[in-house]
């Protein structure tokens, strides 16, 4: 059986942002079809898993994370075969200029161009340019040839490898959420004690949509999101603001834009961290939000938890997670479903 941090790399480097998750579900489906008791993708393309326990649970749970990661899409061609385009999920057009992309469709290499420091005025040195003024070189120098290449529509994601680097650390575009897709498959290709739903969401970074059709098909009980979350450990940044920090182990979460958690699941959550020896920490300020936000309003509702993995640099060209706090959030999750919540 493939290692899990096989698996992660395999899964990062899919290009797959939101609306485009075929790829990333294809390969997670080759993962679990011969462990699932049940499997089936919805008409919006979210992935939905049932894995029979040793025991039924009293209440339905449901795991979740979410397929797509950020990117970019073509917006228009220019006379001089360069690309406006403009961003798919929140990305901080700071971490843009200069980027190397990856096209979805086939793998077409682009850069992000802007004016050089050597051409800018004085006003203009210093300052972000904003996406508007950014483009895509794809190495045209005319309209048509770049149209025989791309079409408005066309969808890019950062262009990067996936690297170990330091002391345990990881780098790589997508670990937002590609991390918890590996989690949930290794989950799956386990011997779970009660029965679990698992489910692999389109959409999140663009609205968390797809989580929507899962709340009412699944109709949980309760769910438990995965997810990767902003480490604040950086320069510049106090502790008062810093949310998490990298190497403090697996992060659970009181509020967020989007979500007031189960004050009884978040107790629990620390509770067998504490028991079982296994570093976690509260994120210490209201920001962000995921899929949670969804499941806790949808259908009839449900009581909700997040499990993050604190992530520096998120919706980045590089992304950096310490391994050590992946195998937290993974032991904290797996000890969480022994339980019959």
């Amino acid at each position: 059986m493939e290692t899990f941090w096989k698996i992660l790399k395999d899964y990062c480097d899919i290009p797959a942002p939101s609306g485009l998750e075929k790829a990333v579900r294809r390969r997670i489906i080759e993962d679990i079809r011969n462990f699932a008791t049940d499997y089936h993708t919805d008409a919006t393309g979210n992935l939905i898993v049932f894995k029979k326990g040793r025991k039924e649970r009293k209440n339905k749970l449901l795991v979740a994370a979410h397929m797509d990661e950020v990117g970019f899409m073509v917006t228009y061609v220019c006379d001089d075969g360069t690309l406006c385009f403009d961003t798919v999920g929140g990305i901080d057009r700071r971490v843009v200029s200069g980027r190397r992309l990856r096209f979805c469709k086939d793998g077409m290499i682009g850069i992000v161009g802007s004016k050089a420091i050597h051409m800018q005025k004085k006003g203009e040195r210093g300052v972000c340019e904003p996406i508007t003024d950014m483009r895509i070189d794809i190495g045209c120098d005319s309209k048509e040839a770049a149209e025989k290449l791309v079409q408005i529509g066309d969808c890019a994601v950062f262009a990067t490898d996936f690297e170990e680097f330091g002391d345990g650390m990881i780098k790589s575009k997508a670990l937002d959420d590609r991390f918890g897709c590996a989690l949930m498959v290794d989950m799956i290709r386990s011997d779970l004690e009660y029965d679990t739903y698992f489910s692999f969401n389109t959409c999140e970074e663009i609205g968390c949509d797809g989580a929507k059709e899962v709340s009412f098909q699944v109709q949980p009980d309760i769910a438990v999101v995965l997810e990767s979350t902003t480490a604040g450990d950086v320069c510049g940044v106090p502790d008062t603001m810093c949310a998490c920090k990298a190497r403090g182990g697996a992060v659970i979460s009181h509020m967020d834009n989007g979500t007031i958690y189960d004050k009884e699941l978040v107790r629990l959550a620390m509770d067998i961290a504490k028991e079982n020896d296994i570093p976690a920490q509260l994120k210490n300020i209201v920001a962000g939000g995921n899929d949670a936000r969804s499941f806790q309003t949808g259908a009839a509702g449900a009581r909700v938890l997040a499990i993050s993995a604190p992530t520096r640099y998120i919706h980045s060209a590089s992304s950096v997670v310490a391994k050590e706090d992946l195998i937290s959030v993974g032991r904290l999750v797996k000890k969480l479903l022994e339980r019959n919540i």
